[in-house]
């Protein structure tokens, strides 16, 4: 990722608007331990605290980076309790990254923070429709089935 993902101008960016970036070598002691990092690279979103929420091992292109930072940042809102914030980026991986690997799950959990802001069961079944109808073969779609009973 260093020769193509990491000098990409909208990663840098992002990076440097969202984030505070830190390199750890897999082998460095004992960050490498503490995190778990076994492969290279593994990326890992924490919050203030140092509570992880979101891990990707392994290459991704700067299309694909992208939307998995902007998911590990709404996933640290998510997790936060802060479902206005965890909504609004997922919408922003829906609306500039519809096609990312990143998108089916920001479809799920937009819902579900949806159903949190509201106690309303109906972004819950308007999740599991989109993912039926768009992301069908992924594991959010098969997570979201149950919501089809709601």
């Amino acid at each position: 990722m260093g020769a193509v993902t990491y000098p990409n101008e909208r990663v840098v960016e992002f990076i440097e608007k969202n984030m505070v970036p830190i390199q750890v070598l897999f082998d460095s002691q004992p960050l490498s331990t503490n995190f778990n990092i076994k492969w290279t690279p593994t990326v890992i979103t924490l919050d203030e605290k140092g509570k992880e929420h979101h891990r990707t091992i392994g290459f991704l292109s700067p299309e694909e980076f992208i939307p998995s930072l902007m998911l590990g940042v709404a996933k640290c809102h998510f997790d936060l309790e802060k479902f206005n914030e965890a909504i609004s980026g997922m919408e922003k991986i829906l609306k500039n990254y519809p096609k990312s690997d990143a998108a089916p799950e920001a479809v799920y959990l937009r819902g579900v923070a949806l159903y949190k802001n509201t106690h309303s069961a109906e972004p819950l079944k308007e999740a599991y429709k989109k993912l039926q109808a768009e992301y069908p073969s992924s594991e959010w779609a098969r997570r979201a089935s149950p919501y089809r009973l709601l």
